[in-house]
């Protein structure tokens, strides 16, 4: 792992502390921020040092204080009842961060945690034939987030697509195929791209969903066609095959806008098969057993209630597919964890999963990473009602405003650059509107706050990056790391600032423990909101040219964190804004 610059701070409080009263054994996980920087930069709790060693805590911070002296590295020490806080050397933190983020660049916060453990990550588990809404758009960011959080903190992270393509919902898209397109398409329909045709198929399934309500006979056919697409014949079956193709094209235009690539992509048709001989395997060995008929998972005795796996008609559900998939990743891929990027509504299911898979002798480690739901401000969203913002409408909304603005703010600039800048921060709104807050949160998607271009908001993490680049093409001279001459940036803000670059790595380590992109999220915007400050308040080019290229220095220092926490989301920085 590598040593960054707060880590050797810490240690280096640590071997004080340790040295300076016998029988402490203080460690790294014991020291904390103080809430407020005046107070210092590092603090040790004395509670559970003095509690071992037998004293009061505030007593023991006062011993410790006259033991310990200041050095090059701590600056300063002092104390707040049973806390001792330490201040770091400016000098000291500044020119090792600086020239820490100089030397590791885009690679800088990276870490080798993870020990190249081999860990798949599975998200933007979608339907064919219904629509890409922003339900999926939070599975998608988040997941993706993750993916990148965990090849930053050194696992061999695999990204995968599991796709529902059997299921009912395709067998009630085709039911209503015909109609629906004879009445709303029928003289343009062989004119459109297939990706646009996927598009549609959601809303042949929103259609048919509400007509299956008010036919009787529904049910019955859209059974048939289901039983036709399973048997793998007929014209059900081939248009099946070809609206499928559509989907996937459609999702691929998707995934291709936002940047998003997966290492392999999966689909539940081709599982079913080897799904029925592992359910068959595990009744052998009596994990599962049949029940009136079907086959079940009874897992009352580890408090996780009955799952089915077949019908009592022989017609498979879920873990069917579910339970070859999982087998076929552990083995083809040699993983070491599986993690599974779901809507927290599924977490039983999972758990049940993940115990069968436990007693069929599978020894790796299963993640579920569940995230709520995304709402309306007008309420729940829902594929069979329609009621639901598509992808479609939400990034033809947000890439049209982030086009407004630049051509706004750059009436100069080429259609094609304006376009170029309007994506990078049109997709930037849409991800970080997901991955911004806990994913344990429910997000009430407000599309006139999405589409802000202030406040919390990749805009504004994205603006900060550009003003930083306008800063060194205004100096005009090639700045570069040589052992600078740090005690000139005397500056509170420009400690903070550095101080605050210190704690990326750590951060990417909290974010990767965790699962949580928010940790990077939060953090970025802290970090934009201490630059700007500082921006404002404090000249950089205006001052003497030893301090300017010094505080040019820290500038570039803060984009290449800003730039790197970022590409840890998946959003892109641009040049100028």
């Amino acid at each position: 792992m590598m040593d960054y610059t707060l880590d050797k701070i810490k240690k280096h409080i640590i071997t004080l502390v340790n040295k300076s009263e016998p029988g402490a054994q203080v460690d790294i996980a014991d020291l904390s921020f103080p809430p407020n920087q005046e107070m210092g930069d590092l603090s040790l709790p004395c509670f559970n040092l003095a509690k071992i060693l037998g004293k009061d805590p505030n007593e023991l911070a006062e011993d410790l204080l006259k033991k310990i002296q200041p050095d090059e590295i701590i600056s300063g020490i002092k104390t707040a009842g049973p806390y001792l806080n330490f201040t770091i050397s400016k000098i000291f933190l500044s020119g090792e961060v600086i020239k820490s983020v100089y030397k590791n660049k885009d690679s800088y916060g990276c870490n080798s945690g993870g020990s190249k453990k081999r860990v798949m990550i599975e998200y933007s588990n979608i339907n064919t034939h219904k629509e890409f809404h922003v339900g999926h758009l939070r599975n998608i960011s988040y997941g993706d987030a993750i993916y990148r959080i965990l090849k930053f903190n050194g696992f061999k992270a695999i990204s995968v697509s599991y796709v529902n393509d059997f299921g009912i919902h395709v067998a009630k898209t085709l039911w209503n195929y015909k109609d629906y397109i004879q009445k709303n398409y029928a003289d343009q329909w062989e004119n459109l791209s297939e990706e646009d045709k996927g598009v549609i198929l959601g809303k042949i399934y929103a259609d048919a969903s509400q007509k299956e309500k008010e036919d009787p006979t529904a049910k019955q056919i859209i059974g048939g066609i289901m039983n036709q697409i399973e048997k793998r014949k007929g014209d059900e079956y081939e248009l099946w095959k070809k609206s499928r193709e559509w989907s996937i094209k459609s999702f691929a235009r998707i995934y291709n806008e936002l940047g998003v690539k997966f290492k392999d992509n999966l689909y539940e048709n081709e599982f079913f098969e080897k799904g029925f001989k592992k359910v068959e395997d595990l009744l052998q060995k009596g994990i599962l057993e049949k029940s009136e008929g079907a086959i079940i998972a009874d897992l009352e005795k580890y408090n996780l209630g009955v799952l089915p796996i077949i019908r009592s008609d022989g017609s498979a559900l879920y873990p069917v597919a579910d339970l070859a998939l999982a087998s076929y990743k552990f083995e083809k891929y040699k993983l070491d964890s599986s993690i599974y990027v779901v809507d927290n509504r599924q977490s039983l299911y999972f758990k049940q999963l993940f115990k069968i898979l436990e007693l069929a002798g599978y020894n790796q480690e299963t993640v579920f990473l569940g995230y709520d739901f995304v709402k309306l401000p007008t309420g729940a969203m829902s594929s069979r009602s329609g009621n639901i913002i598509t992808y479609q409408e939400l990034s033809k909304k947000i890439f049209a405003r982030a086009n407004d603005e630049t051509k706004s703010r750059h009436p100069e600039w080429s259609e094609r650059k304006i376009r170029k800048v309007s994506k990078a921060i049109g997709v930037g709104a849409m991800k970080f509107e997901m991955i911004k807050v806990r994913a344990g949160n429910v997000i009430t998607f407000d599309i006139a706050k999405a589409l802000s271009f202030e406040g919390f908001t990749s805009a504004y993490l994205q603006y900060t990056y550009a003003r930083i680049q306008s800063v060194i093409r205004k100096a005009k001279i090639k700045i570069c790391f040589s052992g600078s001459d740090f005690e000139k940036l005397k500056e509170d803000k420009e400690k903070n600032i550095v101080m605050q670059l210190a704690r990326f790595p750590e951060v990417v380590e909290i974010a990767g423990n965790d699962y949580d992109s928010s940790e990077i999220a939060k953090y970025l915007f802290e970090l934009a909101k201490g630059f700007n400050d500082y921006y404002h308040s404090v000249p950089i080019l205006q001052a003497e040219p030893d301090i300017s290229k010094l505080r040019i220095l820290l500038a570039q220092a803060t984009a290449q964190v800003l730039e790197n926490g970022l590409s840890i989301l998946g959003i892109e920085v641009v040049e100028e804004m």
